[in-house]
């Protein structure tokens, strides 16, 4: 389940480090949170999509690296970027 372009494009405007920037980690995390919620949805009517459930686990492990990764780096950004995704850890 991708994510339209016009929300897509939302996304990397909001968390954008710099004027163009579309693969910081707070970009990808961005991203990828909205695939997760959007799959996360599409779950509850397909309970037996295991092809698509693999994915979802494959996107949750990388996104998961990348906020470690945040984290080990700067950890005030990693407050912020968890706080405004809604992210519970």
């Amino acid at each position: 389940m991708s994510i339209p372009a016009v929300r897509k494009a939302e996304l990397i405007k909001q968390f954008a480090r710099t004027e163009g920037d579309t693969g910081s980690p707070e970009v990808q995390v961005a991203i990828l949170t909205e695939r997760i919620n959007n799959l996360t949805e599409h779950f509850k009517t397909n309970k037996k999509d295991n092809h698509s459930r693999r994915g979802l686990l494959t996107m949750v492990a990388t996104r998961r690296k990348l906020l470690d990764y945040v984290k080990r780096k700067d950890e005030s950004r990693y407050q912020v970027l968890i706080k405004e995704l809604g992210i519970r850890r």
